[in-house]
């Protein structure tokens, strides 16, 4: 049974999808949210350490991994896709940690001089692409013009559920693709309604 409140995953994937239905401009986004996620870690990894092991060990100790920003926003996206739906969180909140192991890794070979250059010209790739994907294919402006919060914080576990969906037929609970199937749908008519009352 789903959630209410701020965890009703079923209304905010409604959201989402009600500005993400063209094919072309979910694939887009499918190749284009994590390495946004990706690299904003990369950056994130030369903020002050928030936290310092005593005595150091393993990895902690090379100043490989660093308990900063970075780790606090990825602990910040893991517990609430957790919270949202625990298998599927689950997964995605392994994907955060993985990323900023690796963010973190790039981001120690690379230095910052180097790693603002890559992360400037992977985000400007990576937003372009997904402004393409509204503008040309689903003809409708990104969700984050409406609710920036749900954009940032979010799109990386809807890119995950819809692949999820796509490939294996997951489902959080049964009924919930119908529902928010029926959700969209009605968002899209509203929409185009207002749509076409502006432009007559």
């Amino acid at each position: 049974m789903g959630k209410t409140g701020l965890f009703d995953l079923e209304r905010h994937f409604a959201f989402y999808g009600a500005y993400h239905s063209n094919s072309i401009n979910v694939l887009i986004h499918t190749f284009f949210v994590w390495p946004i996620f990706f690299t904003a870690l990369v950056l994130l990894y030369f903020t002050p350490a928030l936290y310092t092991p005593s005595p150091q060990i393993g990895l902690f100790q090379s100043g490989f991994l660093v308990f900063n920003f970075g780790f606090l926003l990825t602990l910040i996206y893991a517990l609430f896709y957790v919270a949202f739906d625990k298998k599927a969180g689950a997964l995605a909140a392994l994907l955060c940690f993985v990323c900023w192991v690796g963010a973190s890794f790039l981001a120690s070979r690379l230095g910052f001089s180097l790693a603002w250059k890559v992360v400037l010209a992977a985000q400007l790739l990576c937003w372009t692409g997904q402004f393409i994907g509204h503008g040309v294919f689903e003809k409708r402006a990104p969700a984050l013009l409406d609710n920036l919060l749900q954009a940032f914080l979010m799109a990386p576990f809807f890119v995950l559920l819809e692949v999820l969906q796509t490939f294996c037929g997951y489902e959080p609970y049964s009924g919930f693709h119908a529902s928010v199937k029926a959700k969209i749908d009605a968002d899209r008519k509203e929409w185009q309604s207002k749509k076409q009352k502006k432009n007559s």
